[in-house]
């Protein structure tokens, strides 16, 4: 996966043929169109739902969508497809007819603060959790525990050292060397991302 760009993988899922860039394009942004829909309140049958016909959506539109970074960003236009699907999915559990929303309802919805954060949250999560399995096959699982212990639960170091075996500053090198890969990491792939 960590081989394939972006717009790499969204030309292969225009050509509709290749059944390998959609199981790539799924482990890519499924967690990601989970969670979103999970922030609306869904239940978690209903996120993994929702995420299935997000990615419909995207199966039946991706030989019309000509990924053009200068139209504006993919992320956009993913966003827009899970909220669509998400108040259709509404729609439909208060028992309204599932009627297609129109394009200024949808942007009206996309454009709420209160969704936009849920869409920019998720999206952060996203990059950090495709550069941390990416670290797994650069960092030893050592390093990595040490990182996970120290930097992302707030334990301390002593502590973090001791269970682990290491001395006090090979926890900081860790969070160190691991901080600036994720850091580089995450920043190619928005660039990447346009």
């Amino acid at each position: 996966m960590e081989n394939t760009t972006h717009a790499t993988l969204l030309a292969r899922l225009a050509e509709g043929v290749d059944p390998a860039a959609w199981r790539e394009f799924h482990d890519r942004y499924a967690d990601l169109l989970r969670g979103f829909t999970h922030r609306y309140g869904l239940q978690a049958a209903d996120c993994d739902d929702a995420t299935q016909e997000i990615l419909l959506s995207l199966a039946k539109s991706v030989g019309k969508f000509q990924y053009d970074p200068a139209k504006g960003k993919f992320r956009s236009y993913l966003k827009t497809v899970a909220v669509h699907t998400v108040f259709r999915i509404l729609r439909q559990k208060k028992g309204a007819p599932a009627l297609e929303l129109t394009g200024e309802e949808v942007d009206s919805a996309a454009a709420d603060p209160t969704v936009e954060a849920w869409w920019e949250e998720e999206w952060r999560q996203y990059h950090v959790r495709h550069a941390m399995r990416r670290l797994e096959s650069e960092f030893s699982e050592q390093d990595r525990m040490a990182f996970a212990q120290y930097a992302v639960n707030g334990r301390p170091a002593s502590e973090t050292a001791a269970e682990l075996g290491l001395s006090v500053d090979q926890v900081y090198q860790a969070k160190s060397r691991i901080l600036k890969r994720l850091s580089a990491l995450i920043a190619k792939q928005i660039e990447e991302e346009g």
